[in-house]
């Protein structure tokens, strides 16, 4: 009783609204609205104004194109430069030996880590729009540089003695190797940038979408697998070859446990001491992170002590412990890609450069949300182009959107990109001056940074109970980009993962949800008759609706589902009548020849007994009197009946309303489904009409010839309301017509 009162006090309550106006169909509306006038440009017009310039057009563009010139005159240096330095110092620390770590995953010597830590920061500052993100090196897209990098420069085309214990043979031996592995990674990053900058140019930002988010991370949760197994090596101080292409992890994996017993011990500790000392580094940074001004740089102090203590203990001479070693001083002067590697690689770079676009604009996307300021997809892919592209001709391997140092450089109170110029520096000191104070830095330790820093992308496999909760589709495309990246490698994983993930929108199209609607009472809002309790249908009116597009891959489904929810089969109905039809011809057949018989039979005997025999039939069975039968209007009572048992539909269903609502688009093959199925249930006797049919819809069926005489736009209605009541109208006509006649 309280709840009833309270349900009619909020009624109460409830803004109303009364609207009169005339039941609305397509031609009705159509005719009292006017359309604006469009000029349609020809091709040529439409190029001429394009390449039409003026001052304003120009300025527009040049600041699109570098949107440095938009923010820095603007600069608020006393607001902004304090956070920005003490940002771009912290994103520094961690960036210098995260570039050298990253150059093992990349299988190129750790210096090009620096460059590539350095060069592309510099351009993205001049071209990027985001504010916060952190460019250089990021071990998914390092990963599948060095997949590419091994498998092209495999150790195998290069001869070294096993037996040899000459210094000079090892180090010519592995000089070579880098040397052609730095042209292949050189060659992808120049390849990927041109990928990006050609989509950038031509506004193809949108690909990114293909990536969801699901996608994205099943394939970064292999790529940590992938990242983590290849640096058992280093981390237990064994020498392996590296694998690359499908079921690479298992023969890592065996590669590793097969010599598990040549560990080299010294290696191993080192390498478990700086994984313990950055989780609890990270630890402290996470529980105390409002308390602490700036992170403790666990990172760089991993990095001295390991590289002090190393130097001090001589850990490669006297433990065999391997070393970062060379660092050359100073830059490379700028050299031309190996163009001639390019047909070799060129699915590779395109699957570096989606999946590197990608973890960008994600990033930058949650931190323009996050601080209110929008981004440019297409200049995102641009700038990107530009950094890789420009970066290889200074040796600089292909670099993305790192999510680690990012929430750094966001965390520490960055504000523009000069927090990013200001690391960038940081990292150009040490390549001039100090790099090679680092030479003596064992690669354990590089290791154990490289795996802390996948901490984050195995939390990613939380997502698996996440996506059971909430869809078991998304759940699916997680799980496939996972074990095909896992066991294909990351670009045939990739490429299956995507294309996974369109079937699943192939599937979806083909399996939408069909309702049957019906009014709520007292109002013009329709819904699902099976979800509330209070939504009830009009007698001898079907609503039905799917949640899809009507075309060639799902109009037989439509039609299938039509017929189950309405309880309607005009195709069975049309049979039951044939049926009907000849099963009353055969009767009427068989009675005929019945009569005919008696009547043989009967003028073979007597007058007197034909005579009585005659009127005793004609009373008991019709035969026929003088040649004639009596009056057949009995028997089409009995056929009109008949007709009537097996034709009408169970449901007295007159009227069919189809809510295209949902619909985005209807291609051929559907307009003719449509019209079938107006032809269809017209022959039994129920109208058909279309409701809520949106404008692009409404055009692409009078492209496709569907209206004409028989189906006309006055079966179209604005809404599913007004399509109720002209049926109502029409209905109540009909059976007024029928009751007069």
């Amino acid at each position: 009783m309280e709840h009833a009162q309270e349900q009619e006090a909020s009624l109460e309550q409830t803004q109303m609204y009364c609207v009169q106006r005339p039941i609305y169909n397509q031609e009705l509306l159509q005719g009292q609205l006017h359309r604006r006038q469009r000029t349609s440009q020809t091709l040529g017009q439409k190029i001429a104004h394009s390449c039409r310039c003026s001052s304003k057009k120009a300025k527009s563009h040049l600041y699109n194109f570098l949107p440095i010139l938009k923010w820095l005159p603007r600069y608020p240096v006393k607001e902004y430069l304090l956070g920005d330095i003490i940002s771009g110092i912290s994103t520094g620390i961690m960036q210098l030996p995260q570039g050298l770590a990253y150059a093992l995953l990349a299988a190129v010597p750790p210096v090009f880590g620096l460059y590539s830590s350095f060069y592309p920061v510099i351009l993205y500052t001049f071209f990027g729009t985001s504010k916060h993100i952190s460019i250089g090196t990021f071990a998914v897209v390092s990963m599948m540089v060095g997949g590419v990098a091994v498998r092209e420069v495999p150790d195998e085309i290069f001869s070294l003695d096993s037996n040899s214990t000459n210094i000079t043979d090892v180090l010519e031996y592995y000089s070579a190797r880098d040397t052609k592995r730095v042209q292949v990674a050189v060659a992808l990053a120049f390849l990927s940038g041109l990928i990006q900058l050609c989509l950038g140019f031509l506004r193809f930002g949108f690909v990114a979408i293909y990536l969801t988010e699901p996608l994205v991370h099943g394939f970064t949760t292999a790529a940590a697998v992938h990242v983590s197994v290849s640096q058992f090596k280093y981390l237990l101080g064994i020498k392996t070859s590296r694998y690359s292409g499908p079921l690479s992890v298992v023969y890592s994996i065996a590669a590793v446990l097969s010599k598990i017993t040549t560990t080299n011990i010294a290696a191993m500790i080192v390498g478990l001491t700086c994984i313990v000392l950055l989780l609890i580094g990270k630890e402290i940074n996470f529980r105390f992170k409002e308390k602490l001004p700036v992170p403790i740089p666990m990172e760089i102090i991993v990095v001295i002590i390991g590289t002090g203590v190393s130097a001090g203990m001589k850990l490669n001479e006297a433990y065999k412990v391997d070393v970062v070693g060379n660092i050359p001083q100073g830059l490379r002067a700028p050299a031309v890609p190996e163009i001639q590697l390019i047909p070799a690689i060129f699915g590779d770079a395109v699957a570096i450069a989606v999946v590197g676009f990608s973890m960008t604009v994600s990033m930058a996307k949650t931190f323009a949300l996050k601080h209110d300021y929008t981004i440019d997809g297409n200049q995102e892919l641009i700038a990107l182009g530009i950094c890789n592209s420009v970066g290889s001709f200074f040796q600089t391997f292909s670099i993305t959107c790192s999510m680690s140092r990012s929430l750094v450089q966001e965390s520490t109170g960055g504000k523009t990109q000069i927090a990013g110029t200001l690391s960038a520096i940081m990292v150009l000191l040490v390549i001039v001056a100090i790099g090679y104070l680092f030479e003596p830095l064992p690669q354990t330790v590089l290791a154990a940074i490289i795996m802390v820093n996948l901490k984050t992308m195995f939390r990613q496999f939380g997502d698996i109970m996440y996506f059971w909760k909430t869809s078991r589709i998304e759940l699916a495309i997680w799980v496939v980009a996972f074990v095909a990246s896992l066991f294909l490698g990351l670009d045939y994983g990739l490429l299956t993962a995507v294309t996974f993930a369109m079937l699943t929108v192939i599937y979806r199209t083909q399996r939408p949800e069909y309702k049957i609607l019906g009014q709520v009472p007292n109002t013009d809002i329709y819904c699902d008759v099976e979800e509330y309790e209070e939504v009830k249908e009009y007698p001898g009116i079907k609503i039905f609706q799917a949640n899809t597009s009507l075309y060639f891959a799902n109009t037989e489904s439509y039609t299938t589902a039509l017929k189950k929810k309405t309880g309607v089969h005009p195709g069975a109905l049309l049979a039951a009548r044939r049926k009907a039809q000849k099963r009353h011809a055969r009767e009427i057949k068989a009675a005929n020849e019945q009569r005919k018989k008696a009547v043989l039979k009967l003028t073979s005997s007597s007058t007197n007994d034909v005579e009585a025999r005659v009127k005793h039939e004609i009373a008991s069975d019709d035969l026929p009197v003088n040649g004639k039968f009596e009056d057949s209007n009995a028997q089409d009572t009995d056929v009109h009946d008949e007709h009537e048992h097996f034709v009408e539909p169970k449901t007295n269903i007159h009227s069919l309303i189809l809510d295209f609502t949902p619909v985005n688009f209807v291609d051929s093959v559907g307009a003719k489904t449509l019209k079938a199925i107006i032809k269809e249930y017209k022959e039994v006797g129920v109208s058909v009409c279309i409701s809520s049919c949106s404008g692009p819809v409404m055009d692409e069926l009078t492209r496709l010839n569907f209206f004409d005489e028989s189906v006309t736009r006055e079966l179209v209605f604005h809404s599913i309301h007004d399509a109720v009541l002209a049926c109502q109208v029409k209905h109540g006509s009909a059976a007024k017509a029928d009751s007069n006649l």
